[in-house]
C-alpha cells in the first residue's frame, strides 16, 4: 500500500520529532550526570530561583521562531516543584505556544495585504512557497506536532492569507504535541 505524499511527511517529520526529544533527553541526562551532579546546588539555585526569566526567554524563543525548543523548558518545568505544578507549566507552555503561533499568523496577515510583500514572496520564499501550496493546512498540523518551526509556519500561512477559523482549528494539534511530549518527559524523569 504505497502513502499518500502528505502522510509520507508526516511521519518524515515526525520520526524527526522524536529523533530531536531523543537527543535533547540524551544530553539533558549527559548535562545532569556530568555538570549538575558535581554541584546540584548551584544549578538548582540558577535555574530555579526566578522562574520569571524562564518564562520570558520562553515568550521570546516562541515569538522568534523557536529558537529554543519547547522540550527544554518541560524538563526544567519536571524538576521545578510539585507534579501537579508541571502539568500547570505545561498546559501554560502550550498555550503560549499556540498564542504566539497565533500571533505569528496575524503578523503574516499584515503583510499578507501590503504589495512589498508580494515582490519578497516571489523574490525570496520561491522554494517554500510551493511547498505551502502542495500541502497547506496540512503543514500547519505538521508544524504543530513535529519540529518544524512553529512560529515560521504560521507566519508563512498567514502571509498566505489563510482564513483565521480554519488556522485556529488545525492549530489545536500543537496541544496535542505538548501533551504527548509532556506525557514522554514525565516518564523519564519520575519513577
Amino acid at each position: 500500500m504505497k502513502l499518500s505524499p502528505r502522510i509520507q511527511f508526516l511521519i518524515r517529520n515526525g520520526l524527526k520529532g522524536i529523533a530531536w526529544l531523543s537527543v535533547l533527553l540524551a544530553a539533558f541526562f549527559l548535562f545532569e550526570e556530568i555538570v549538575i551532579s558535581k554541584n546540584p546546588d548551584v544549578w538548582v539555585e540558577k535555574f530555579y530561583a526566578k522562574p520569571q526569566i524562564i518564562y520570558l526567554i520562553y515568550f521570546i524563543s516562541e515569538f522568534f521562531f523557536g529558537i529554543l525548543p519547547p522540550e527544554l523548558f518541560l524538563i526544567w518545568a519536571i524538576n521545578k516543584d510539585t507534579l501537579a505544578h508541571y502539568f500547570l507549566n505545561l498546559a501554560f507552555f502550550a498555550t503560549v505556544s499556540y498564542a504566539m503561533g497565533y500571533l505569528n499568523f496575524l503578523i503574516g496577515g499584515f503583510f499578507y495585504k501590503h504589495i512589498t510583500f508580494h515582490y519578497f514572496r516571489k523574490k525570496f520564499l520561491k522554494e517554500s512557497w510551493p511547498l505551502l501550496k502542495k500541502y497547506g493546512l496540512f503543514l500547519i498540523i505538521v508544524a504543530a506536532l513535529t519540529p518544524v518551526p512553529w512560529a515560521a509556519v504560521s507566519l508563512l500561512v498567514g502571509s498566505a492569507g489563510y482564513p483565521t477559523h480554519k488556522y485556529l482549528r488545525y492549530a489545536l494539534f500543537r496541544f496535542l504535541r505538548f501533551a504527548i511530549y509532556g506525557y514522554i518527559i514525565y516518564q523519564t524523569h519520575v519513577i
